[in-house]
């Protein structure tokens, strides 16, 4: 029995195709920040693990798959929604259940703006966010967030693609290292298939999922369809690698972070 640990949003779901219900595989869903703890923990083999958490845990992780979450540009799901211009906020609220896209507004807002934020963790689900000047959500919560009369939107995952001209990658495949008991091939194999099964029909998986994730259809096909990426490239890495070098200047990691791609993807690494 494989145990997976698996983003509980819409956008997980191309990944893991067929493997709901397959004897072989127990699916474990949680938020990005609380995945990397189940890898800690042991409660899985392996975890969809937001990029900023394998950075920091170096060789004590290894990427296993050339799956992934990741945009090319707009994400729709990771905003920073503000009553005032981007350029003027200096204090962030941040949704609780991400790790990666607090760092990635902390590096956009230094290498953009020339400012240090100062970051305030939010209940995203509990609170009146309107109330708040600016706040950072990701997820399926975005959707209902845009009705809430925030006079700014800035999508993170553009801001990078407009700063860099390179995709963002958001979470990957990773398990702990060393791990003697699990075979990599046969799990990288499993993940590729999904993933690729998943891509093909995302159209179908947009009409079950996105609806009861709070998601009208057309908008959660535009999103698995044309927003998000699910392979890793050569573009891919390089902009993993770059949004790690701007983390430790920041000293959001070690200066030494460096990411435990799989053999098949060290070539295209800088």
């Amino acid at each position: 029995m494989k145990r997976l640990g698996i983003v509980s949003f819409l956008n997980s779901r191309p990944l893991i195709a067929g493997l709901a219900g397959a004897p072989d595989v127990d699916l474990l869903y949680d938020v990005p920040a609380a995945l990397e703890d189940w890898l800690v923990e042991g409660n899985v083999d392996a975890a969809l693990v937001p990029i900023i958490d394998v950075l920091h845990a170096g060789n004590h992780r290894r990427v296993i798959s050339d799956a992934c979450i990741a945009s090319d540009g707009e994400t729709m799901t990771v905003r920073v929604f503000s009553h005032i211009a981007p350029d003027r906020i200096r204090t962030l609220y941040v949704d609780g259940d991400s790790h990666t896209s607090v760092a990635l507004a902390s590096v956009l807002w230094r290498r953009v703006y020339n400012c240090n934020l100062e970051l305030k963790r939010v209940d995203a689900r509990g609170e009146n966010l309107a109330a708040y000047e600016s706040v950072l959500l990701i997820g399926d919560k975005v959707v209902r967030a845009a009705k809430m009369g925030f006079k700014y939107e800035l999508d993170l995952g553009s801001a990078w693609k407009m700063h860099t001209g390179l995709p963002f990658v958001f979470a990957v495949w990773a398990c702990r290292a060393p791990d003697d008991l699990l075979d990599f091939d046969e799990l990288a194999g499993l993940l590729s298939v999904a993933r690729d099964r998943g891509v093909a029909d995302a159209d179908s998986i947009a009409q079950m999922h996105g609806p009861s994730l709070g998601w009208p259809v057309d908008m959660a096909r535009l999103y698995l369809t044309k927003r998000l990426t699910y392979r890793l490239d050569e573009r891919h890495i390089k902009g993993a690698e770059l949004f790690g070098r701007y983390c430790a200047e920041l000293d959001i990691i070690p200066s030494d972070a460096l990411i435990n791609w799989p053999a098949s993807l060290q070539a295209l690494s800088g």
